[in-house]
């Protein structure tokens, strides 16, 4: 997977400009599809397999769009001035290069401070593409940029900016490749603008109308330096989400999930993420209600350019979902 997972990572979409890495899943899913489509929002929705007597209808989604930086404002001089799109923390912006979706690359940094202890807020950060004043400066206010860092193989541990969710995204495909035999109809949702505020996965999950929803992204790690607690650690297994910020999973779910794994002899670890949810959260309450819950992969640095995932961890995902998704699946307590 590593030769896929570092073409979608390396691919430049933020939310709202989910087209190119919509058009590297498209021809990677193309000989593997039933069908697909994309729907208005520009989620692409890719169905395999026909609803059998002992099967479910059943929704997969990871989010395709990444975490990104839209211009407000440039000055007479050519500097420019930035929000954020989606979770972008001044601990991982200064010095930091962006390209923007025309190609053009940019640096991070900050005004003046009257300390070097105290980090500068957003709004305190401008981007430098080396104009010289307004009007030599090719971008305009509404342009979007991401981080610009490349793929680095460690190994068994990969880094790279966007591995949330393009990891995710890798996944899926690699689970539609390797699914022969199902007795459900299983959609697979690439969705987008996930990271400001799960909206493709709401419209996706409506039309759709499964019966039941697994979200496939990253989570927090808890194997850092004097990190916060958390149970999650990288090369120990994906992880089966009991409950997060935005939603808690149905424990049926969680159950099945936890037994596939065990018969497979696949390694897991349970998750609770204490800030942050997924594309889970918007499929449980869509219509009257779907049971959820999410295949995470543990990450650390999270929202930063250079986030780290461990190799075998996104393929045992892979065969728990694959083993999970070719049999039956009974919802029991």
């Amino acid at each position: 997977m590593k030769n896929l997972i570092k073409k979608l990572v390396e691919t430049t979409s933020p939310s709202g400009y989910e087209d190119k890495i919509r058009n590297v899943i498209v021809d990677e899913i193309k000989p593997y599809a039933d069908d697909f489509r994309i729907d208005a929002m520009g989620n692409l929705i890719v169905r395999k397999g026909s609803k059998q007597p002992e099967g479910m209808s059943i929704m997969l989604a990871a989010h395709m769009d990444e975490i990104g930086i839209i211009i407000t404002h440039i000055d007479e001089n050519g500097f420019l001035r930035f929000t954020s799109v989606g979770g972008v923390f001044p601990t991982h912006c200064i010095a930091s290069r962006v390209e923007f979706l025309s190609g053009e690359t940019g640096v991070i940094y900050h005004d003046a401070m009257e300390s070097r202890e105290k980090l500068p807020p957003l709004n305190k950060m401008y981007i430098d593409i080396g104009a010289t004043s307004k009007e030599t400066c090719s971008v305009k206010v509404g342009d979007m940029a991401v981080f610009q860092r490349p793929f680095v193989d460690l190994g068994d541990r990969l880094v790279s900016k966007a591995m949330d969710d393009r990891i995710g995204v890798a996944i899926q495909i690699e689970v539609l490749k390797q699914i022969t035999n199902t007795p459900h109809e299983i959609f697979f949702v690439f969705s987008v603008q996930e990271e400001v505020g799960t909206r493709g996965a709401t419209t996706a999950a409506y039309g759709i109308d499964p019966e039941l929803g697994i979200a496939v992204d990253i989570t927090s790690s808890g194997d850092m330096p004097k990190c916060a607690r958390m149970a999650m650690k990288l090369g120990s297994g994906p992880a089966i989400k009991v409950k997060d910020s935005g939603m808690i999973s149905d424990p049926r779910v969680v159950k099945s999930l936890v037994k596939t794994a065990e018969d497979g002899k696949i390694p897991y670890q349970l998750e609770v993420l204490e800030a942050g949810s997924t594309d889970a959260r918007a499929m449980q309450v869509v219509r009257s209600g779907i049971p959820v819950s999410c295949v995470s992969i543990a990450t650390r640095y999270v929202h930063s350019p250079s986030e780290m995932i461990d190799y075998n961890d996104a393929l045992n995902a892979v065969k728990l979902l694959v083993n999970y998704l070719s049999n039956p699946i009974q919802l029991s307590l």
